[in-house]
């Protein structure tokens, strides 16, 4: 098997994600390995996972920089120091300059939990219950300047029930989000995916072709 790329994950808070990326990348034939765990908070819980699950962390608070670039800076610099190949943002609350995005063009991941490039930005559950949809989900994307745009690596659908809160809601996303976030990371890293421009694009073979996802369903 090649040699494994290097990950580096971003996180902010709990670090769910941060702790399936990390399960899946247990498995012997999964094709990255973490790297490291860097957080802008200190205090953020998913830090304490990650040295639990035996892997180097750091803590760059962000309060504590003169200002953005000077963070980045020091952010790129911990990265580098790890030799990272690919960055994969998991709850990470910082907005990128367009410096640091394109000094990582086309390595670095994240994931929101909706199907974009409809709702962007955040409380996007309270949004998809309110604008009455009936599926909504959660995207695996290339970083780009702009907030939530890039070209997409994957998608999960997941449906809007009748009732729901933003946090029923929310939590049936998460649950697709931790499945999604491993599989679009081994598929990117494995060659599977290409970027080309602002699309990703896959072999025809590999698409389950022509089959829509009904909700609800038909009988």
């Amino acid at each position: 098997m090649a040699s494994k790329k290097r990950v580096g994950i971003l996180i902010s808070g709990r670090g769910s994600n941060m702790m399936s990326l990390i399960a899946a990348a247990r498995a012997a034939d999964y094709p990255a390995e973490i790297a490291c765990v860097v957080s802008n908070r200190p205090e953020a819980e998913g830090l304490f996972k990650a040295a639990g699950a035996g892997l180097p962390t750091r803590s760059i608070d962000h309060k504590l920089s003169a200002d953005r670039e000077a963070f980045e800076a020091e952010l790129d610099a911990t990265l580098r120091s790890f030799g990272v190949d690919l960055v994969a943002c998991a709850g990470f609350m910082r907005l990128m300059t367009a410096g640091f995005v394109e000094r990582w063009r086309d390595r670095m991941l994240n994931i929101h939990p909706s199907l974009l490039p409809a709702f962007k930005g955040l409380d996007t559950h309270a949004r998809a219950i309110a604008a009455g949809v009936k599926l909504t989900g959660c995207t695996v994307h290339i970083v780009r300047s702009e907030v939530d745009s890039g070209p997409i690596l994957a998608q999960a659908a997941v449906p809007v029930l009748d009732g729901d809160t933003p946090e029923s809601l929310g939590a049936r996303v998460l649950d697709a989000e931790h499945r999604l976030y491993p599989h679009a990371l081994s598929l990117f890293v494995s060659g599977a995916i290409r970027i080309a421009g602002e699309r990703a694009l896959y072999p025809q073979a590999r698409i389950n072709q022509g089959k829509p996802l009904f909700w609800p369903p038909i009988e």
